[in-house]
Parts: C-alpha cells; structure tokens; sequence
C-alpha cells in the first residue's frame, strides 16, 4: 500500500474511534444537566443520584472522548502537512477558538462540578454542568465550522499557493454549517437519550432500581423522540442542500448515474463502477425528485454527466467518489435512523400505556439499540467525508495534493499499528468501566454520592 492509502485509513481508523465518543458527549451532558435541574427544583434525592450515576457514564466516555481527539491534531503535522500548508491560516482559526474557549469552558465547569457537590449552592452547582453542556457542543460548533470549509469554502482568497482568510464571518457563517452542525449535534442527542433508555431497559428487564429506571427512561424517551425527529427534518433539508451543492455526492449516495425527470429513487442496487451502471434495482418511481425537490418531478443529473461538468471546470481526472459503499452507508444511516423513530413510538404507546414492562422482547430490542445511533452517526461521516473525493478541500486541494511529502508508507504503517494497538486496549478499558457502572447501577449510593461502607467509605468522585 502506498502513503497516501496508508495516510487515509490512518485518519480513518482514528477518527471514526473518536466518533464514538463525541456524540455521547453531546447528548449526555444535556441529560444529565437536565436531571440536575429536576433535582433542584422539586428536591428529590432521586433526581440527585440520577444525576451522579449518569454523570459517572459522562465522565467516563468524556474522558476516553478528549484522549482520542488529541490525536487528531496531530495528523495534519504528520500526514497532511501539504493540507496544513495550504489552509492552515483558515482551518487552524476555528480549531484554536474551539480550544481556548468551548473546550476550556467545558473542562473547567467540569472540575468545578465533579468537585464542588456539597460545597457550592444547588443552583450554582447545576449551572455548572450546563456550562459542561454549552462548553461540548460549542465545541462541536468551531469544529464544524472548520470542516464545512473543506465541504463549501467560503471567505478565503488564494494568494502564493495558498488559502488565506478574508472574511471571518464569512467562514463562521458558511450555510453548510447550518446544516451540518444541527445534524450533528441532534445525532448526538439522540444517542445520549438511546444511551439512557437502552441501560434504563436493561434494570428494567432485571426488575432492579424500578423507580429510578423508570424515571431515568421517561426522561430518555421524551429527549430521543424530539431528538429522532428533528435529526430526520434537518438531515431531509441537508440532503436537499447537497444536492445543489455537491450533486456528485449525493448522485454517488444514489447510484444514480443518468440524469432524469423524474428520477426513481433505488431502494436497493447491484452497482457495477466499472461500466457506470446498475445491474440490478429495485426502483420507486420519481422519490428521488421528491427528496430532492419536494417534488415528484423535477430533474436530478446523474453521475456521468456531473463528472462530464467537473472535467470542463477543474481539468482531466476522476471526480466520481466510491459509489458502492456511498450507496449503502446512507442506506444504512438511513435504516439506523428508521428504526430510531419506530423504536421510541412503540415505546411512547407502552409507556403512556403503562405496558412498557410487560414487554420484555421490546425492552431487549431497546437495549440492544444503544449501538444503532453510533451506526448511524459512522455511516453519516463515512458518507459526508468519502461522498467528498476526490477533493480534500471541495474544488481546491484533492486529496493527493494534501499529503505529506516527507513521511513514508512504512512510517504511517508503524504509527496506524500503534494507534490501532492503544486504542483497542482503551477501548476495552472503557467497555469495562462502562459494564461494571451499569450493571452496579445506582446501588452503593448513599443519598450525598458516596459510597457505602463496603467500599470502605471512597469518595465517588476521587
């Protein structure tokens, strides 16, 4: 494998790792603001212990998030210096402000809540934790704003070979980011609430901690269904938005390789790239013009004569992206995100029922759904970053142009192996103390966090 293969599935690899923790980051910290809010206004210590057990899954899967993502600067230095070269003066903008601003709020408010229970005023104390909240996804705003620069550049100038910033406002500005951010962000709510429910079905199929679980879900539920649905609206409008501006990306996510008025939507194919065709598909007349359009007709151009329009605007090359797992990875995003909403409807009927547990097959299929938001987050990156190529800067830099000249395949070869190696044994690490803290659940709490005697009196939080 050359450098650049190598170069790719490095980032790959490390960033979809990371990925797994953010959006829990996102969305836990919300709900675990909002049971902290509950316990101060109505003074109930089970909202309290709520707070301190979820808290703890928080804290766990914040810290394997900010380990993780400390990799990812690197790899502009090492792989990508050519990408760092170029766009370094606009991409390093938006990264440093995420560093100095949302993620210092973010820590800080961190410390002071993990150490200040019953030493600060409640309401002091539950401000903190939104600060955590804002802090995270603030976070996830300045690195957006960053990435839908590669995804749309806007307020920049190219001046000696390189991308120099003009307009600020602009860039913070840019439209992709009023798409991507909302979608990214209510992703992670929704995995924070499925997060909750799927653990909250689990005590409740053991019969265990019923009150606290059940309350626990009612909160859960109540977050993923506005989350689920308004995930679905934004990324429907996102999707419409790419289609006007990176048409190949989604033609590619289509396997949609002719234009045509109207334009059948595939819901399954048998994609051949070689010969730029389908063999075989299963097609719904014009859906595809509607979830273009909103319309059932309307034309969509297809892949041949896009990159029939990219050859005419940036030269001889190769502009169609890998359009089989294009294909399927939104069919799976788009899957994930079904079963999203079917699951927390059937659950809103049992519960407002009062049938919720006398379904045993219904609380497994919710634990057993923790993962399906994380497949569906993965797939929607794998799309949003690979739906890209060739371009690691959308019309400006591809991606060959972007990595470094100076490291060699055998290099980014040892250091992939490493990374691989260390974070397989983190991830075990968190998948441990995750087990452990559920499956303990709430019990060997006493009504101020510690713990009892039989764990000889230690501090939750030390």
């Amino acid at each position: 494998m050359n450098e650049l293969l190598l170069a790719r599935w490095q980032f790959g690899i490390t960033s979809v790792y990371h990925f797994l923790f953010v959006p829990l980051t996102l969305g836990l910290s919300v709900l675990v603001a909002i049971m902290e809010t509950m316990y101060v206004r109505t003074g109930d210590e089970t909202y309290k212990k709520m707070t301190k057990f979820w808290g703890k899954l928080f804290l766990i899967n914040f810290a394997m998030g900010v380990v993780t993502g400390i990799v990812q600067e690197f790899h502009f230095g090492m792989n990508w210096s050519e990408y760092s070269r170029f766009v370094g003066d606009i991409f390093g903008a938006p990264l440093a402000i995420e560093a100095l601003l949302a993620f210092f709020l973010e820590s800080t408010f961190l410390g002071v809540w993990i150490f200040g229970w019953d030493k600060l005023p409640k309401k002091l104390h539950a401000f903190s934790i939104w600060m955590v909240a804002i802090g995270s996804n603030l976070s996830a705003l300045w690195i957006l704003i960053a990435n839908s620069f590669m995804q749309e550049p806007v307020g920049y100038v190219i001046r000696n070979g390189r991308a120099e910033m003009t307009d600020f406002w602009a860039l913070i500005t840019n439209p992709h980011v009023f798409y991507q951010f909302p979608h990214t962000v209510l992703g992670g709510f929704a995995t924070g609430a499925f997060f909750v429910m799927g653990i909250s079905a689990y005590h409740l199929l053991r019969k265990s901690h019923a009150d606290f679980f059940r309350r626990s879900f009612k909160i859960g539920l109540i977050f993923g269904l506005i989350s689920v649905f308004l995930v679905t609206a934004v990324g429907h409008m996102q999707g419409q938005y790419l289609v006007r501006k990176q048409p190949m990306k989604m033609a590619a996510a289509e396997a949609h390789w002719e234009t045509a008025n109207p334009a059948p939507f595939a819901v399954v194919a048998v994609i051949d790239e070689k010969n730029q065709t389908n063999s075989f598909e299963i097609e719904i007349p014009g859906l595809l013009s509607f979830l273009s359009h909103n319309s059932f007709t309307g034309e969509v151009k297809g892949i041949k004569e896009l990159q029939a329009e990219a050859q005419a605007k940036y030269g001889p090359g190769n502009y169609v992206p890998p359009v089989t797992s294009i294909f399927w990875s939104f069919r799976i995003m788009v899957a994930a995100g079904s079963w999203m909403v079917l699951i927390t409807l059937v659950s809103l009927y049992l519960w407002r029922t009062q049938k919720l547990e006398t379904k045993p097959l219904i609380l497994k299929a919710l634990l057993w759904s923790i993962p399906v938001p994380y497949i569906a987050n993965t797939t929607g990156w794998y799309m949003a970053e690979v739906g890209r190529q060739p371009w690691m800067v959308y019309g400006l830099q591809k991606v060959e142009a972007a990595i470094s000249p100076a490291v060699s395949a055998g290099e980014i070869l040892t250091t992939m192996i490493a990374f691989t190696v260390v974070y397989g044994v983190l991830a075990v690490a968190d998948l441990y103390l995750l087990v452990k803290f559920i499956k303990q659940g709430p019990e060997g709490l006493t009504a101020d966090g510690s713990m009892e005697s039989s764990t000889k009196g230690v501090s939750l939080w030390t």
